[in-house]
Order: C-alpha cells, then sequence, then structure tokens
C-alpha cells in the first residue's frame, strides 16, 4: 500500500506543509522521531546516513546531526532546538545551520522553525503533520525546488521499512 505523501510549498507565506501516512501507530511513528539510535537508521536518502553528534530531547535541548555519504560527513551541520514537546503528540523545534560543534552559523542567519503533529488513524495508522516556516526567501526556495521533497519521501520509505521489520 502507498502512503499518502502531501508537500505543499507557500513562497508568500514562506511555508511549506508536508503530510505523510505510515502503516503504523502513532506510538511507533514518535518512537522512530524521538529515538536517536532509530531516527540514524532512516533519516537520509541512501547512500546517506545521519550521524547524530548530540541528542537532547527535552525543550530547550538541541539535536545536532549531519549527513554522512560516500565522501564522509557533510561541511554543514544542522542545529535544531526543541521549543515545545507534547509526548506522544507533537514537537516544535527550531533550526539552523552551525559548525560541527553546534555552534550558531550567525544571529542573521536562515532559521526554519517546525512543528511536527503525530495523528492517529483508523485501522492501527498514523499521519505525520509538519509545517516549516522559513526566515528567508532563498532557504525556502531552496527546500522547495532543491530535492528536500524527494529527499523526504526516501526518508519516509526508510522509515516505512524500517517500522515493518520491527
Amino acid at each position: 500500500m502507498t502512503n499518502k505523501f502531501t508537500f505543499e510549498p507557500d513562497m508568500a507565506a514562506k511555508t511549506i506543509l508536508m503530510s505523510r501516512e505510515f502503516n503504523a501507530p502513532v506510538e511507533k511513528v514518535w518512537k522512530a522521531h524521538t529515538d536517536p539510535d532509530l531516527i540514524a537508521k532512516w533519516m537520509g536518502p541512501k547512500p546517506f546516513t545521519a550521524l547524530i553528534k548530540k541528542w537532547d530531547f527535552t525543550v530547550g535541548g538541541i539535536w545536532l546531526y549531519t549527513l554522512v555519504g560516500p565522501n564522509g560527513p557533510g561541511a554543514w551541520w544542522t542545529r535544531m532546538e526543541f521549543t515545545a514537546i507534547d509526548p506522544g503528540n507533537s514537537f516544535s523545534a527550531t533550526g539552523s545551520f552551525s559548525d560541527e560543534e553546534g555552534n550558531d552559523s550567525a544571529p542573521d542567519a536562515p532559521r526554519t522553525y517546525r512543528d511536527v503533529s503525530f495523528i492517529s488513524l483508523e485501522g492501527n495508522r498514523s499521519r505525520l503533520d509538519t509545517v516549516i516556516k522559513f526566515t528567508h526567501d532563498e532557504t525556502i526556495k531552496m527546500f522547495a525546488e532543491g530535492g528536500f521533497k524527494e529527499g523526504m519521501i526516501a526518508c519516509f520509505d526508510q522509515l516505512d521499512e524500517l517500522m515493518a521489520a520491527e
């Protein structure tokens, strides 16, 4: 069964809405998004994998990661600071590029604000809704037109495989 995926950029509002259904209960999808060992198994379209250097899933906590490909780690790191957590239901985070130690790239650098919601569906299924807000036009353009959609489709397909195996 192909799971429904929606990717809706709104360039004027500088937002992207992503929605993806899964053949798994919310608890399983939540765990796959909040357990760093599981995240590393599905995040990053093949041949990339996620290298998680720091994981503190608390309000104010930091998630620091990069993608590792055939030529090694990427040149950039992503720093996400969790701003709200409703266990089993949702979390929010502010994202920015950083160095390998998690130092913010610059105070006026592009930021993303993510709200991620986990919704139960009939038949022991679930849906993940993500709203990403951008501070810069160039950044949303890069995400909307630069392969992010295809990368997320690949990641979510890998997440389907992971959840089916558990």
